[in-house]
């Protein structure tokens, strides 16, 4: 169970996270958030699908959509700043500036890792409750496996920042992505500061980034 949650977690992510180019150029003031989610995910599930160096587990291939298409449309300051709870604004901005990049690094080798496993899944979205004046929102879906099985649960949290959404937090399966690390983020923290944390996320993303790199088996 935990090796099927962290495989979700890792693909849905970056399902929707993995922005199309063409697609994100239509994106108006006027486009809800459910409904940019919902656009971008099923686009980024279609191009995975078809995609055989994708499906052939190219995990440099994946790196190199994720790092071009995420980065401009995800809040990674906002998600790190809530991971890091208390001790954010103990922290310099030059370790704030380090702590927000090894955690972006950290995440985006983490979702790459399973965007293989992408088969046959399907999206659904529930409707989403939201004033015109919201500036934050919860998008709520499920997916639907091809072979059966209880539908699994995946949500996503936005803020609009000007006249876009920018997502800050991923839901699977009960568990927000941002509640995750705070835990961790605090015991590493309480143990060695700040710069114990940026140390360790460094050598974790060090080690993931060599194994990236490593050619696929033919």
């Amino acid at each position: 169970m935990k090796t099927i949650k962290k495989l979700l977690s890792a693909f849905l992510s970056v399902s929707v996270l993995a922005f199309a180019p063409h697609a994100l150029a239509q994106v108006t003031t006027q486009e809800a958030p459910d409904a940019l989610v919902k656009r971008i995910s099923q686009e980024v599930l279609d191009i995975a699908k078809a995609d055989k160096e994708i499906q052939g587990g190219n995990q440099k291939r994946v790196l190199d959509l994720v790092e071009t298409k995420i980065l401009p449309y995800v809040d990674f300051q906002r998600m790190t700043a809530l991971a890091a709870g208390r001790f954010w604004r103990d922290a310099t901005p030059e370790q704030q500036k380090q702590l927000t990049n090894e955690f972006r690094s950290l995440l985006v080798y983490t979702y790459s890792g399973a965007i293989a496993q992408v088969k046959d899944q399907q999206v659904e979205f529930k409707p989403v409750r939201m004033a015109p004046a919201d500036t934050e929102v919860e998008v709520r879906s499920q997916v639907i496996q091809a072979r059966g099985g209880e539908p699994l649960q995946l949500n996503y949290r936005l803020e609009k920042a000007g006249t876009s959404w920018k997502i800050y937090d991923v839901n699977v399966l009960g568990a927000w992505l941002v509640e995750t690390y705070k835990g961790n983020f605090a015991a590493e923290i309480g143990k060695n500061g700040i710069d114990g944390l940026i140390k360790t996320l460094a050598a974790k993303n060090k080690l993931l980034g060599e194994r990236a790199v490593k050619p696929t088996r033919s």
